[in-house]
């Protein structure tokens, strides 16, 4: 099957301005038992008195507040197969392995964000994600780097605190090239830059870590909104990281791995078939670990390897 889900357009506009929104990448029928998990997740978590909540930062921008940040929840769910699997989505890997130019990928973030209107002032200053994902800076190759994605589990528009962004060159015309931090006194003209990554549900956000963007505020009276971030990098990256997967192995993993294909495993970090991790032993004991694990691929693969 094609999983293109995708024009050339939008691999440009990633690699020119750092940030691309394509609309209704999923489909509704994708989306809705995702949407019905996040409401039994996290719908009446945050609802407060849904009137919007402005904090003064007293400085041109706003700021970041540790609020901004709960609902957050990582790989595995608490859900059915269609949220844990959706960041392994065959198209959403295929578009990964597009703007990376490399097959073997890996995904290395995965996490859910719930957003309610007053829960928290959403507004932030611009800025750039390299800051948890390296201990380094951004690359300048494009195999080095590193592809986000937002996808929208629920409408978000200005109204229901869209993401916005500013284009490569344009922040290059008010930062200079090769920035990667926004001084508070260049808020305001990176300000004038914007432009809103709103889009309806089943929508894909994709950004670079390099590129300036920001939270804004959740204005719309008792409004919602859900997204998950997911992240991937070529395989053998090892400058870039975020979610240690095997941090948690308590976690429902079974909700992935008695699901998922050998390809979306294998973004995950496991050996594919014909690995030579795999042998007698190692299939055994992965069995006996994950019983209801389908590794009919893995097995035939050493067979046929003698």
């Amino acid at each position: 099957m094609d999983w293109r889900r995708y024009q050339q357009q939008h691999l440009d506009a990633w690699h020119q301005d750092g940030a691309v929104v394509v609309p209704n990448f999923f489909t509704a029928e994708e989306i809705a038992p995702i949407g019905s998990d996040y409401s039994r997740l996290y719908g009446v978590k945050g609802a407060g008195d849904g009137q919007t909540l402005r904090i003064d930062t007293g400085g041109p921008a706003g700021a970041f507040h540790p609020k901004q940040f709960v609902n957050l929840d990582t790989l595995p769910f608490d859900a059915g197969p269609e949220m844990n699997l959706i960041s392994l989505h065959p198209a959403l890997i295929k578009l990964a392995q597009d703007l990376l130019g490399c097959e073997e990928i890996h995904l290395y973030q995965s996490h859910t964000w719930a957003k309610f209107t007053g829960e928290a002032d959403y507004d932030q200053p611009f800025h750039c994600d390299y800051g948890n994902h390296t201990l380094t800076v951004p690359a300048e190759h494009s195999s080095e780097k590193t592809v986000n994605f937002v996808i929208y589990i629920s409408d978000v528009t200005d109204a229901l605190g869209a993401m916005h962004y500013v284009r490569r060159e344009d922040s290059e015309r008010v930062l200079g090239a090769g920035a990667i931090s926004a001084p508070a006194d260049k808020q305001r003209a990176l300000q004038a830059k914007t432009r809103s990554a709103a889009a309806p549900a089943g929508s894909l956000v994709a950004y670079c870590i390099d590129t300036f963007h920001r939270g804004t505020n959740m204005v719309e009276p008792n409004g919602v909104r859900y997204t998950m971030t997911v992240s991937f990098k070529r395989a053998n990256n090892a400058n870039i990281g975020f979610h240690v997967w095997q941090h948690a192995v308590d976690r429902p993993w079974h909700h992935v791995i008695d699901h998922a294909t050998p390809e979306q495993l294998g973004c995950l970090g496991i050996p594919l078939p014909g690995d030579a991790f795999w042998t007698k032993r190692t299939l055994e004991q992965s069995q006996t670990r994950w019983p209801n694990w389908d590794m009919a691929a893995y097995r035939a693969a050493l067979k046929a390897s003698g």
